[in-house]
């Protein structure tokens, strides 16, 4: 009888021999020798206390790969921090009353040891929290790198202002016109702001997609949209009547559809449009009118979302290709002043917002697009904008051209009017970095009268966050702290006040993995970057990937990175989220999963037995309840069936149901394993063997299977051919044609491809094998190819075309042969019982067709 593997008592031993060992970390460049290298990084998480089932399947999923990469011979680095800053510590230190660094560090405290007893292959000499005085110091002296490398500038601009949280939010952090932590509506104010000029790299980053093989194609093709490259048209309208004063020249607009001009009905300005702010001087239905859209988010989800509303100026400029034509100018609330020139013309039929627009207040609407095959007499536009392809019509000198062919014809004449020129124009925008809270990265800037801006010398760098705040006053403490603003200016010596600004944590976020690389050693960062395999979620393929895509081209361009393509990371993986059932109790509210159990067929609370109301699978989240405690499922199973679990259930880019039947098959599955090696163990001393068996034959294949599988990221697909070898071990025990010697060899291969995945379990085999050493730094088994090819093959047998049976045979069979073990098979035997075999017809290698009557 088989012991039972203890799960408790084995994980804890192993990783305390690893630690022993510092088994981990990772070998500086000097060491590695001729070891390739592989740099392995998860997002790093922020330390709100807890772990969940979504970081145990992310930091898995990274561990699988690291230790893939180690068994393959690689020099690995795989190292773990924490993304400390941001408003949840000071929400956090307002409500408890202490200071966000005392509770950002308890949590940290809290999650590595959470994290730590997952048994990852991390380099925790490399750890780093953001919020330590060290790393943001180097933050603040790349920023002032940046500042005199021109990436950075100051200017007044319109931002989303959290009323509540006294903060600006990024568009990204406005849901549904209010601030995505408090809830609150946002404003629009009008703040001076630092940004970093990720324009400049625009193209740049653009044309770098292409190279970014190792990408998810959705990632690539988001970023792409992000930046939202469109080749366009740049011109003026000019004014039919009075002109206001500094527009002589007319309304200058850009459009991605020159071909759709003759379709004009209106032209419409941004509400922050230097004439609109310039008419509301004078009309109080325009100043009305802007105040009521400063209260919508800046966002353009904001913006789709709203009623396309506006004002009538007066003003009507002429169409550039017909005088005659003249078109109202009108402040519209869908047009926004930071992309393109902040004015557009509408072209209702072929635009859906202008459609919207049109209609609302009557303007015209003349189709120019006709669809293939549609009757140019009787196609009209009704309730939804036709975008789609045809040819130009209702348009004068560019009818019957294609739209490409019409958008070309109409830039030149323009240009050939000197009333414009063909252009490009990015949707991407500046990204503004500033934010008024305490707990971030302070702008390393001071301001003076009479020097202006003045960086802070890199010799006082870090500017220290000072420790002795307070949260009673609304907005950002260090605003209002007594003296930690209060500096000599460090030009002129005058008195000088230091920013109050703290950084965006994207920030933050953007250059960590540099950070892991090397702390001071500029040779060492340029030896591990770039990453070779991120892993994260995907609800980060935008904003995170982007801000740090561009960072590293920054860092390249003022020297800090040997980088020549700009691209920090190689490989990138986004993850699918673990989900639960939702559960609501009989008074309607959430219930946790741990409260409910099922008695019968019927789930019920445990502690009342009343009736649970099952509803839909969602992510795991605190609002609903349904969220697994990773420390509850490790304490009942093992960190390794956590881990087991969450990377056997779908595909690794696909989300994964949590159940409790699903975690007790895997703890299920770790007793199989274990007794499969405990009964070797109990077998005393096992020589080795050169005999090749089937279960010899099949260990090498299975091998090579897992270890291409783990290559593709398809870790369920390496976990399903695991069980099958499990199987194939366990029926082996009994094979006439196998041994203790190719049982344990099988057995050895086996416990170095569950590594990646049960890594405790693992170590525990390989003891159990006999073996002295680690087999977390044991080479990845080595398939013979000759023991690889399979000396059979099997083939159905059909009789009258239907599939009775089949049989394995040499694959060197001679047809004959093949015939003869065909028709001594039972069950066809069975079937021709009885009958006259007309024709016997064998195709080698494939199949065998019998004809009988």
């Amino acid at each position: 009888m088989s012991s039972r593997y203890d799960p408790q008592a084995a994980e804890a031993k192993w990783r305390k021999a690893w630690k022993d060992a510092d088994l981990f970390r990772a070998k500086r460049p000097a060491e590695a020798g001729d070891r390739p290298k592989s740099y392995v990084l998860e997002m790093f998480p922020y330390p709100s206390g807890r772990i969940h089932m979504g970081h145990v399947r992310n930091y898995a999923m990274g561990d699988v790969v690291a230790r893939h990469k180690r068994a393959h011979g690689h020099n690995v680095l795989h190292p773990m921090g924490w993304d400390a800053f941001g408003l949840p510590a000071e929400n956090a230190a307002i409500e408890r009353g202490i200071h966000p660094g005392d509770w950002t560090y308890k949590n940290i405290d809290a999650m590595r040891a959470q994290l730590d007893k997952l048994g990852l292959t991390l380099d925790w000499s490399r750890e780093f929290a953001t919020c330590d005085e060290d790393y943001y110091g180097e933050q603040q002296r790349i920023f002032l790198k940046l500042l005199e490398a021109g990436l950075v500038y100051r200017k007044a601009s319109k931002v989303n202002w959290d009323p509540v949280d006294n903060t600006v939010l990024a568009n990204e952090q406005v849901i549904d016109g209010k601030g995505w932590r408090s809830g609150a509506p946002v404003e629009q104010r009008e703040l001076t702001q630092w940004f970093f000029k990720i324009t400049h790299y625009a193209d740049e980053l653009l044309d770098g997609i292409s190279t970014l093989k190792d990408w998810p194609e959705k990632v690539r093709t988001m970023q792409a949209n992000w930046i939202g490259r469109s080749e366009g048209l740049q011109m003026r309208f000019l004014f039919d009547g009075g002109m206001p004063d500094d527009f002589q020249q007319g309304i200058e607009i850009f459009t991605t559809r020159p071909d759709t001009l003759f379709g004009a009905s209106f032209i419409a300005l941004s509400p922050d449009h230097p004439l609109a702010l310039q008419l509301a001087d004078s009309n109080e239905a325009i100043e009305a009118f802007r105040k009521k859209t400063a209260q919508m988010g800046t966002s353009e989800e904001a913006i789709e979302k709203a009623e396309k509303v506006g004002v009538d100026t007066g003003l009507r400029v002429s169409h550039p290709f017909d005088p005659s034509i003249t078109l109202p100018v009108w402040v519209a609330n869908f047009v926004l002043m930071g992309y393109g020139t902040g004015a557009i013309f509408g072209c209702p039929a072929h635009d859906q917002r202008d459609l919207d627009f049109a209609r609302k207040y009557e303007l015209p609407v003349r189709p120019v697009v006709l669809p293939p095959d549609a009757d140019p007499a009787s196609f009209d536009v009704a309730d939804e904008a036709y975008l789609g392809p045809g040819t130009i019509f209702n348009s004068d000198f560019l009818d019957g051209m294609e739209i490409d062919t019409a958008k070309s014809e109409a830039i030149q004449r323009i240009e050939t009017m000197e009333r414009g020129q063909g252009t490009v124009n990015y949707r991407l925008r500046d990204w503004g970095v500033s934010r008024q809270r305490y707990w971030g990265c302070p702008i390393p800037v001071i301001h003076c009268d009479a020097c202006g801006v003045v960086s802070v010398p890199e010799a006082d760098l870090p500017v220290v966050l000072p420790k002795d705040v307070s949260f009673d006053k609304p907005g950002n403490p260090l605003a209002h702290h007594p003296s930690w603003k209060h500096v000599d200016c460090p030009k002129c010596g005058g008195k000088a006040e230091r920013e109050t600004d703290t950084l965006d944590t994207f920030v933050d976020s953007s250059w960590y993995y540099a950070r892991f690389a090397s702390t001071e050693d500029k040779e060492e960062r340029d030896y591990w970057l770039p990453v070779d395999q991120y892993v994260g979620g995907v609800e980060h393929a935008v904003l995170h990937l982007l801000y740090s895509r561009f960072i590293a081209r920054a860092l390249r361009d003022v020297g800090e990175l040997d980088l020549p393509s700009g691209e920090p990371f190689s490989g990138l993986f986004t993850q699918g989220m673990v989900t639960h059932e939702t559960y609501k109790g009989p008074d309607g509210k959430w219930v946790e999963p741990a409260a409910v159990e099922k008695r019968g067929d019927a789930l019920v609370l445990a502690d009342t037995g009343q009736p649970v109301t099952v509803g839909p699978i969602e992510k795991m989240s605190k609002s609903k309840k349904n969220v697994v405690d990773p420390d509850e499922i490790i304490q009942t199973f093992g960190a390794d069936t956590a881990r087991w679990f969450v990377l056997s259930d779908s595909p690794p880019e696909r989300d994964v149901e949590w159940t409790q039947s699903g975690a007790e098959g895997a703890g299920r599955f770790v007793q199989r394993v274990w007794a499969i090696f405990d009964d070797l163990q109990a077998a005393g001393a096992i020589g080795e063997t050169t005999n090749v068996t089937p279960l010899v034959k099949y260990s090498h294949r299975s091998a090579a299977a897992i270890d291409k599988a783990i290559l593709e990221f398809r870790f369920n697909a390496a976990i399903a051919a695991c069980h099958d070898w499990v199987n194939t071990l366990k029926k082996a025990e009994g094979a006439s044609d196998e041994t203790p010697e190719t049982r344990k060899q099988s057995a050895r291969m086996l416990a170095v491809c569950l590594t990646p995945f049960m890594p405790h379990l693992a170590e525990e085999c390989w003891r159990a094998l006999g073996e002295d050493s680690f087999v977390s730094d044991a080479p990845w088994p080595k398939s013979d190819p000759a023991l690889m090819e399979e000396s059979t093959v099997t083939l159905p047998i059909q009789v009258n075309g239907k599939r009775r049976g089949e049989i394995e045979v040499e694959k060197a069979a001679l047809p004959a042969d093949i015939e003869k073990i065909a028709l001594a098979n039972p069950d066809v035997a069975t079937f021709l019982d009885g009958k006259v075999i007309k024709k016997v017809i064998v195709v080698p290698g494939r199949i065998v067709n019998i004809v009988a009557a």
